[in-house]
């Protein structure tokens, strides 16, 4: 399988501190692979996923995504903690969004919506003002969003901290059936272990000061995945020792 994503020797200085956040980190990423990244609070993952995004430029190191240019896709997408579905458009505006800029023609446009919009199982929702959805449903509208631009690399940053436990794991499933269609590449972060695991190919461990991965676990358990079940378990466990 090719690579997509090569991270060498980075490493994040916040602004006027002289400790860096993590330091000369290495990874790895082949395309359609779904890594979830793991750590304590303040280690850098939202960091590191920023800077894989472009929304922040490492101090030093370098990011490699090695993909084909294309006008009418992206090469990565983001998505974030709260959905950031914008109040003044309907769902379906909201999707269509991240589209702009790109060389697609109207019908084009209205085919991507209509097509994220039911992979997310949100066709019949797509007239509805944000307000009017609930907190799983603003979240899967981010993801449609993510997903209308056809990224090579879906980035996701504790999309499923703020629901409850019930809906996440709703989503956590979406997730799976959504990627199982696409395989996409998904750098995932999240605190969770057990959500870690039960999602991902391959997890990775950040940890110490300043950060590095201390882990990096092939998650070999076969698919569809069971909550609860022993194997996961124990995995979940030898995750949370490296901590």
């Amino acid at each position: 399988m090719a690579s997509i994503l090569n991270i060498e020797d980075l490493s994040y200085h916040y602004r006027n501190s002289p400790d860096p956040v993590f330091a000369d980190l290495n990874l790895r990423m082949e395309d359609g692979e779904f890594i979830a990244v793991v750590g304590g609070s303040g280690v850098g993952k939202s960091t590191l996923l920023r800077c894989v995004a472009g929304l922040t430029t490492a101090s030093h190191g370098s990011i490699t995504l090695d993909v084909e240019e294309d006008d009418t896709r992206r090469s990565r997408s983001v998505v974030f903690q709260d959905g950031r579905l914008m109040p003044w458009r309907r769902l379906r505006s909201n999707v269509a969004y991240g589209l702009t800029g790109l060389k697609l023609t109207a019908e084009e446009k209205r085919n991507r919506v209509d097509e994220v919009l039911k992979l997310t199982r949100l066709d019949e929702l797509a007239e509805r003002w944000p307000h009017q959805l609930s907190g799983g449903q603003v979240q899967r509208g981010g993801i449609a969003r993510a997903l209308a631009v056809q990224p090579h690399l879906l980035l996701m940053d504790e999309p499923f901290s703020a629901v409850d436990a019930i809906t996440r794991q709703h989503l956590q499933d979406q997730l799976l059936a959504i990627w199982e269609q696409t395989r996409k590449a998904v750098m995932f972060i999240t605190h969770d272990i057990e959500e870690a695991v039960y999602l991902a190919d391959r997890v990775v461990v950040l940890s110490g000061s300043p950060a590095n991965i201390v882990l990096d676990k092939r998650i070999d358990l076969s698919r569809p995945r069971h909550r609860g079940t022993d194997g996961l378990q124990k995995i979940a466990q030898e995750i949370a020792n490296a901590l």
